[in-house]
């Protein structure tokens, strides 16, 4: 089988959400996460708009809304993307960062733990039910 890229070079540029309220979800992820948004971008024709949200090292999440699509009634039992991992720095981070989650009203859907795979993380739910997870 030949290779058609230079694997060194790939990377994930971005990831994309749909969300329902692009101005709450927008300041969540830039006030929490030190995210900084870019211009809104507007498309009348299709009725879209998105924000990306960029951390500072780089990675980047589109935020997109388009009137009429439907909230999946069970996340947890359907195919496609499960969650977010943000990376803290430190398992006291991780612990600092799921405490202020959780006083400012977030959900916290897994208590801080180190996991089966050897990952020291929390899950908390974003304003719209999509998991992140704290992790080192």
């Amino acid at each position: 089988m030949a290779i058609l890229f230079d694997l060194f070079e790939m990377k994930l540029e971005h990831l994309a959400i749909w969300v329902e309220d692009l101005k709450k979800m927008k300041e969540f992820y830039c006030n929490y996460f030190a995210m900084s948004a870019g211009e809104k971008y507007h498309n009348p024709s299709k009725n879209f708009t998105s924000y990306f949200l960029s951390f500072p090292s780089g990675a980047r999440i589109e935020l997109m809304h388009k009137p009429g699509l439907l909230r999946a009634l069970n996340r947890e039992n359907e195919l496609g993307f499960a969650h977010i991992a943000i990376a803290t720095g430190s398992k006291e981070e991780v612990l600092k960062y799921t405490e202020k989650l959780r006083t400012e009203g977030f959900r916290v859907i897994a208590e801080p733990r180190t996991t089966g795979d050897g990952y020291f993380e929390s899950v908390i739910l974003d304003p719209e039910g999509n998991q992140i997870e704290l992790t080192i």
